[in-house]
């Protein structure tokens, strides 16, 4: 209903609906409210208010300014049964926030059922880490096995605990279980994991009786504004319209570019529920991350045979394109041989093993340079087998190398190996140690290859360039020249955009689309 055709009937809002009454305001010479409604929503409205429930004294001492602000604004919602997203940047302390925000609850609003705490596999342990750290007077627990292998049902697992950590495969396989249990609340940790509405553990966590539930992201938008909408179904449900409506009327205008104003509504309405903090805005005293982009030219056999592939592919995969929709994994299967053969042409035939890798070349003599000064470095691939050929390189030229990808046994092991100073070069595949790890050890970063979700890439660095490094941190994007990294590189600068669009309600962002697919064989 628009504000010109309103009747004056009365109009039933919940303080998630704060944004309903600000666009009334903006279209209107007078807005009355009574005084407990001010009150209510005022928390909602600035980030930087000092309201909430205050900290324990254990944590307060340790909390940064900015980590106080983000404890206030959770415990005034949280405690008000209000949901939303914590987007802060990777490295800037979120789980301590959340944990002193948890405590908090328990300690001042006298909620005693278990807060449930979801987030990926590899995560695990390390929220049962910090959480002994930080919280310890709570007990937390963690699941890590089926009913059918720890011989317990998850009502028994729960009992008495103030915080239950468990993996997203668990809460999906066990969601009936979950479900029949009473939650004191719901942290959905890494929660870019739970984009997609159709999924199994979308609706297993959407299904889940807690009277808050809170997304944690440092990239609550990795490739379009249904990511956002997403999350926020699952924590603020009803503050955004139904899905089809949400893409007609709200992400599609907003995303070709069509309705700038749309963009300015939708930013000003999530607002109360979202918060984001960047390290310039927050953390002065992290040190300089330097980011540079490093251009390596491919040596002549290696040109030769990557141009031939393209000329081959190119047509094939331009037909394909006519159905983009049907064809999505033939197209997908022939640009990821493009960025393999960008890498090292033995990834996709192992007869060009002699050929050799440019990027491999420029990587081992940086590191012959920085290793012996006492320097370490993390290398991020997504393919594996590329780290594999970087190890036999490094490992032939004396240098101390540890791998983790999805194949890695030992995972506390090897990243044990790494912090003590054994080993110098820390090889991680993408997925595999992407997030959830802090490895502040590292002051040299090597993005090997370029993905178009620069999110991800994001995350990887933050590895090294979080709360607690005290070295200035160099990063080097490697692209191959005149390949489809270069290509890809350009998709990263419009993805953010589109992220930054939204989180600051300036722009008119972009999305990868069909005319971006083509664009990369150009």
């Amino acid at each position: 209903r628009t504000l010109a055709g309103w009747d004056g009937e009365g109009v039933r809002l919940t303080p998630m609906q704060v944004g309903v009454v600000d666009l009334f305001a903006t279209a209107s010479d007078h807005v009355a409210m009574s005084d407990a409604w001010r009150m209510r929503i005022a928390p909602l409205r600035d980030a930087s208010t000092d309201a909430g429930l205050p900290p324990l004294p254990s944590l307060a001492t340790i909390l940064r300014p900015y980590q106080r602000r983000g404890h206030a604004w959770l415990t005034t919602r949280l405690s008000g049964g209000i949901g939303g997203i914590l987007a802060d940047d990777m490295g800037l302390g979120k789980t301590v926030q959340i944990l002193s925000a948890v405590a908090a609850l328990r300690a001042h609003a006298g909620e005693s059922s278990p807060v449930l705490v979801v987030v990926p596999t590899s995560v695990v342990g390390v929220w049962i880490d910090q959480a002994r750290t930080f919280t310890p007077a709570l007990e937390v627990r963690a699941v890590k096995e089926t009913a059918t292998r720890r011989g317990t049902t998850i009502r028994e697992e729960v009992e008495n605990a103030d915080i239950v950590v468990t993996s997203y495969t668990l809460a999906r396989l066990e969601s009936e279980q979950w479900s029949q249990v009473r939650l004191g609340g719901l942290v959905i940790d890494e929660a870019q994991a739970v984009k997609n509405p159709r999924t199994a553990t979308y609706r297993a966590l959407r299904d889940l009786d807690a009277p808050w539930k809170l997304a944690v992201s440092g990239t609550p938008i990795e490739n379009s504004l249904s990511d956002l909408w997403s999350l926020l179904s699952l924590t603020c449900p009803g503050l955004l319209p139904p899905w089809e409506t949400f893409q007609q009327q709200v992400r599609r205008p907003i995303e070709n570019g069509s309705d700038p104003a749309m963009l300015a509504r939708l930013s000003a309405y999530v607002a109360p529920f979202v918060l984001r903090r960047t390290k310039e805005e927050v953390a002065p005293d992290l040190p300089d991350k330097i980011v540079d982009v490093v251009r390596v030219d491919l040596g002549k056999e290696h040109r030769h045979i990557y141009d031939q592939f393209l000329a081959r592919e190119r047509a094939r995969i331009l037909d394909l394109l006519r159905d983009v929709d049907a064809n999505r994994m033939s197209v997908l299967a022939s640009i990821t041989r493009l960025r393999q053969l960008a890498l090292d042409p033995a990834l996709v035939e192992e007869s060009y093993a002699h050929v050799g890798s440019a990027k491999i070349e420029y990587l081992a003599d940086r590191l012959d340079e920085i290793v012996p000064l006492g320097h370490q470095a993390l290398v991020f691939s997504q393919f594996t087998s590329f780290l594999e050929r970087i190890r036999h390189m490094l490992e032939r030229r004396g240098i101390s190398v540890v791998q983790l990808d999805g194949s890695t046994r030992g995972r506390a092991e090897v990243i044990e190996k790494f912090r003590s100073g054994q080993a110098q070069v820390f090889l991680i595949s993408l997925k595999a140690g992407g997030s959830g790890l802090t490895l502040t050890e590292a002051d040299y970063v090597y993005v090997m290859d370029p993905w178009w979700n620069p999110a991800a890439e994001e995350q990887a660095i933050d590895r090294a360039h979080r709360i607690g490094q005290t070295k200035k941190v160099n990063v080097y994007r490697m692209v191959a020249t005149d390949t489809i990294e270069a290509k890809v590189v350009e998709l990263q600068d419009r993805k953010r955009q589109l992220i930054s669009s939204v989180m600051n309600g300036t722009g008119t962002g972009a999305r990868l689309s069909e005319a971006d697919l083509r664009g990369l064989l150009d």
